[in-house]
């Protein structure tokens, strides 16, 4: 039998716990995310997964364990994480893939390509804040006021992107830095457009 819209959105939330934070939530916490009535809903669901042999009970708090298979793969993507970008001053990035995460494809838009970590405060306006995962969609061109990842003399930050007529701006989301101002003479380059991002990871 698959799994109910219900079961499955319980699942995601389960994996997503268990990637942003390292270990699954309690049923209590199930029950206050989906708005049950009771624990004992939410237990209720639970037992219709682990029935399913999409996770298993373990009989103690936080003993769920999910299983190979607990969501279609149509729903999940595998995003390799290759290092660190700054958000503040630029820093140069080591490209080399650290480890791969397995995410709910719900979490970005547009689809992205690769992870990267972000070291620093500049964005915190904007919700992205130090050591959070930021997912990167592979592309050269932005729109005025998107969300960036850019390359500026071989080093790489994430800030927000604005071009006028005195040439690119780099916009800080955090009154306490400066915009770094893109010249004619820079080595600048687009290298991929916010998705979104997981934090805790």
């Amino acid at each position: 039998m698959a799994p109910t819209p219900a079961q499955l959105k319980v699942l995601r939330f389960l994996r997503d716990h268990i990637i942003r934070r390292g270990y699954p939530p309690s049923v209590r916490e199930i029950q206050h995310a989906f708005g049950f009535a009771s624990p004992n809903a939410a237990a209720k669901h639970l037992h219709a997964l682990a029935a399913q042999g999409l996770l298993e009970l373990a009989g103690r708090a936080r003993g769920i364990r999910l299983l190979g298979g607990a969501l279609p793969a149509a729903d999940t993507l595998t995003l390799p994480l290759i290092g660190k970008v700054a958000a503040g001053m630029p820093i140069l990035v080591e490209a080399h893939v650290e480890r791969n995460l397995s995410l709910d494809r719900s979490l970005f838009k547009p689809e992205p390509d690769y992870l990267l970590r972000v070291v620093g405060d500049s964005m915190i306006d904007a919700g992205i804040l130090d050591a959070d995962l930021i997912a990167i969609r592979h592309t050269p061109e932005a729109r005025n006021g998107q969300i960036v990842v850019a390359r500026v003399d071989g080093a790489v930050t994430v800030k927000v992107f604005r071009r006028d007529h005195r040439g690119v701006h780099l916009m800080p989301r955090n009154p306490a830095y400066s915009a770094i101002e893109v010249d004619a003479t820079s080595d600048f380059a687009i290298e991929g457009l916010y998705c979104g991002l997981v934090r805790g990871a």
